[in-house]
């Protein structure tokens, strides 16, 4: 469990480095779609070789390639693209405020619980967080100030949707193998990613460099097959709370790298709305979930 934690910790505190490096090159949806479809076919075939179970119903098929199209489309799609114009470093603060939607939409969808004290104050925080990490792009006039703006804002609804995906995953439990339901959800996410991509016209606008390829490598190697496998498995066996403290580690790393590599700037809206988030985070981690009476549980 420890390294499942690990993993989740490293590898994708540095997938955001690795997106900036790719998408300077390869346009988004292009670059997921060939990221997950080779994750998730090579997923599926050494589960195969390994004597997993990869035949299931399309009942559970579908189910498990909504959870990917949520996750890997609704989330990392989001993300790639905001990164054209937001620093790696900043998306990964922004991306911290999952754990938020987590506490919500657990509430609402696996019921029976409901926001304690502490929850509450977290959800406020880092809504203040948020406001300081936006401030400079809010009294932004360029228009590439607008658009940073505009990017960073739709991280939110990238991160809804990668906290409604893991609540549904864990809420459905479909009784499908967990590496074989991963494998299936990358690969659905591959195919809708080659769809928008074609949509979009990206195979017309890509640029294969050594660099850009290299850097999906990366993020097939360590991003889907090592970290995101971890990060399935330690929904089926951990808290979900538990499992959302990958979004206050991330970004120290992702900022870190940021830094380090691509030089992005660290100034003081970025460290005064960081240490904010993060705190926020905790407080959502670490308040205790309290069961709701339901008139079932009184009779």
């Amino acid at each position: 469990m420890i390294l499942a934690f690990g993993l989740v910790y490293l590898f994708w505190g540095s997938t955001y480095l690795a997106i900036d490096i790719a998408v300077q090159t390869i346009p988004p949806a292009l670059m997921c779609a060939v990221r997950f479809s080779i994750a998730g076919v090579v997923m599926l075939a050494v589960c195969a070789a390994t004597g997993r179970r990869i035949r299931y119903s399309a009942r559970q098929i579908a189910l498990a390639a909504v959870v990917g199209i949520l996750l890997l489309m609704g989330g990392n799609l989001t993300l790639s693209w905001a990164e054209l114009s937001v620093p790696s470093g900043l998306a990964a603060l922004i991306v911290a405020i999952t754990p938020l939607w987590f506490l919500v939409l657990d509430s609402l969808l696996l019921g029976h619980h409901h926001i304690s004290w502490r929850g509450k104050a977290g959800l406020g925080l880092g809504i203040v967080g948020l406001l300081v990490l936006f401030w400079p792009e809010l009294h932004a006039t360029s228009a590439m100030g607008r658009r940073e703006l505009l990017s960073s804002l739709s991280l939110l609804g990238g991160s809804f949707s990668w906290a409604l995906g893991s609540v549904l995953s864990k809420r459905w439990q479909s009784g499908m193998d967990v590496f074989s339901a991963t494998g299936w959800q990358v690969t659905a996410a591959g195919a809708g990613n080659f769809l928008f991509a074609a949509a979009a016209g990206d195979f017309a606008r890509v640029t294969w460099t050594m660099r850009g390829v290299g850097a999906v490598l990366y993020l097939v190697v360590c991003g889907s097959w090592i970290g995101y496998t971890a990060y399935i498995w330690l929904l089926e066996h951990v808290p979900t709370s538990k499992v959302s403290t990958y979004a206050y580690v991330n970004p120290v790393v992702a900022v870190f790298l940021g830094w380090l590599i691509l030089h992005e700037r660290v100034d003081r809206f970025i460290v005064m709305g960081s240490v904010i988030v993060v705190l926020s985070v905790i407080l959502v981690t670490s308040a205790k979930v309290k069961e709701r009476m339901v008139a079932e549980e009184l009779k």
